[in-house]
């Protein structure tokens, strides 16, 4: 996400975590199917939402619980989530400030098992132009499906939702999501789509998505372009009526562009079509998803929501727990794109306590919103800049890209990158992590 406002936040207590004793990262494989009806707008959603998922752990897994980001948004317990008619399991009641819902499985699931749970499913999108919130007859639907947690070796990932940074942390997944809308409302959304007629006045658009973390989409009368990349992605861009067709164009070219150069430092886009919905009125430079960003105009900020396709969609974190892995990577990214060298900018660097670190988890950066930008962004990136330095611009590409090779459509930890860069040089880098006040 591109941070253009600060906002203060509430952060709610969280139940404990169960331990997950052998550490694997479970459920895993989960398999989302949606079918979904909205309304004349587009701005209200109804319909049933299964998925399918197995345990690799050796731990047996009693429960899964459910991820209702989007409740954050409500006034717990009125939310415009919700989630009924539960099959596969036994609900509990939300908890988590209404953002998480356990599922008691009828029989623990053992080593390699299966299962599915299904519910019904409503979604009502608020006022605002938000990552979920409507802006007039334009709707941004982020976060507003029902994802699985994970559990580790830390436990159950219940954390808050943070509307400073993000608290998303999910494992590779499947989408098949069916939206049946009016024909007039255009649904850009993650994945590839196919539209076919529905009843008089309506289309059903369904959209397929393999190895994504998340989905999501958005509504509304859209002005439609699309274009080609030289490799072959295709890049559709949705803008709303008050953004001109010449700001648009630029944009389109960003995109374009961005991807083409994401992907030679990086490794191969590995979906065929991104979206990219353009509003003004965001209160942040921009919000990324699987295939799918929201932006204002700005190049830069564009090519930072891009950056994370790699940075966070292809490449995973904990966000909440390491934002840093995602935001400086992609704010150091964009760097590269706009040949940006950071030359001295670690010298302006001051930091306000030592407390203060570019590794932090949100917890911190929530309370101490002011600074998030400044250290993850700023710092983080500068930290980056400076460890290419340290050990060479050719070890430097080396290092991002086989990590990514390494982390394709996997989980990146900071004691992962700090091991990576450790193996890509000769040079000692102990106090280098120090400095950067990088722990981990």
């Amino acid at each position: 996400m591109s941070i253009a406002a600060t906002v203060v936040l509430l952060v709610y207590g969280v139940p404990p975590a169960a331990f997950a004793a052998d550490g694997t990262r479970t459920p895993s494989s989960p398999s989302y199917t949606v079918t979904l009806t909205g309304n004349a707008s587009g701005g209200t959603w109804t319909g049933h939402e299964s998925v399918t998922f197995t345990n690799p752990s050796a731990d047996p897994l009693p429960e899964v619980y459910l991820r209702l980001w989007d409740n954050y948004h409500g006034s717990c317990p009125s939310t415009p989530v919700t989630v009924t008619n539960v099959t596969g399991g036994t609900a509990s009641p939300l908890s988590v400030a209404c953002t998480a819902l356990r599922i008691t499985l009828p029989a623990p699931l053992n080593q390699n098992q299966s299962a599915t749970i299904g519910f019904d499913l409503g979604i009502v999108v608020p006022s605002g132009a938000d990552r979920f919130g409507h802006d007039g007859s334009y709707n941004f639907i982020g976060n507003a499906l029902p994802v699985l947690a994970v559990r580790d070796a830390a436990g159950w990932h219940l954390d808050p939702y943070t509307n400073n940074g993000e608290s998303f942390y999910g494992l590779i997944s499947n989408y098949s999501v069916t939206l049946d809308h009016p024909t007039s409302v255009l649904v850009p959304a993650t994945g590839s789509s196919v539209d076919t007629p529905g009843t008089s006045g309506r289309t059903v658009t369904k959209a397929t998505a393999t190895n994504v973390r998340e989905f999501a989409w958005a509504a509304g009368p859209f002005v439609k372009t699309t274009s080609t990349t030289t490799t072959g992605v295709v890049v559709n861009v949705y803008r709303v009526s008050a953004i001109s067709s010449s700001s648009a164009s630029s944009m389109m070219t960003t995109a374009k562009n961005a991807l083409v150069a994401h992907a030679g430092r990086f490794g191969a886009f590995p979906y065929s079509e991104a979206d990219v919905v353009l509003d003004n009125n965001f209160w942040f430079g921009g919000m990324e998803y699987p295939g799918f960003v929201l932006d204002v105009i700005s190049s830069t900020a564009l090519a930072h929501e891009l950056a994370h396709q790699w940075w966070y969609g292809i490449v995973g974190d904990d966000e909440y727990t390491s934002p840093w892995l995602d935001e400086s990577f992609a704010d150091y990214s964009t760097d590269l794109y706009n040949n940006i060298s950071g030359t001295n900018c670690w010298n302006n660097v001051s930091w306000q306590s030592s407390a203060e670190k570019i590794s932090n988890s949100m917890a911190y950066w929530d309370a101490h919103s002011s600074r998030y930008g400044t250290v993850v962004y700023t710092y983080g990136k500068c930290a980056l800049h400076d460890l290419r330095r340290a050990i060479g611009t050719t070890a430097m590409q080396n290092l991002l890209r086989n990590y990514a090779a390494s982390h394709w459509f996997g989980i990146s930890t900071t004691a992962d990158f700090k091991a990576a860069a450790q193996a890509a040089t000769t040079v000692n880098l102990a106090s280098f992590w120090t400095t950067h006040r990088i722990d981990g």
